[in-house]
């Protein structure tokens, strides 16, 4: 848990399924049964795996992977990872792991809660979501 919530990323220094697969579970646990929903992703090795395809299944979650060089039905995340090598992978050299990882929470908290965007009219994700679900 961080700030109440459910953490569903970890970091590696390798790919790992077992990684992958724990990710899902606890991003998973939050949600219930047959919700109806789309996962987009790329087409790494994890996300053809068959275990990996299994746990969605399961939940009643249609898989979506781009076609190799069309991003478009994971524009967000495509957004998300570009702007976070721009504003701080390339920016920085990074003495250890451990270093890496206190630095991208402090950016995933910086990116969600005080970033503001001009398409979420000025306000930051985090604020945006809020303001949305008071209005609807």
């Amino acid at each position: 848990m961080y700030n109440g919530e459910i953490i569903s990323y970890n970091i590696s220094e390798r790919p790992v399924l077992s990684q992958v697969l724990d990710m899902v579970d606890r991003a998973f646990s939050t949600l219930p049964d047959s919700t109806n929903l789309i996962f987009h992703s790329d087409q790494g090795w994890q996300y053809q795996h068959k275990q990996y395809q299994k746990r969605l299944r399961e939940k009643g979650i249609r898989q979506s992977m781009s076609r190799k060089g069309n991003c478009l039905d994971n524009a967000v995340m495509e957004n998300f990872f570009g702007l976070l090598k721009s504003e701080l992978i390339y920016l920085k050299k990074f003495s250890s792991i451990e270093e890496f990882v206190v630095e991208l929470k402090n950016y995933i908290d910086y990116y969600n809660n005080k970033r503001i965007k001009s398409k979420l009219k000025g306000l930051s994700p985090v604020q945006y979501r809020i303001q949305s679900n008071l209005v609807a």
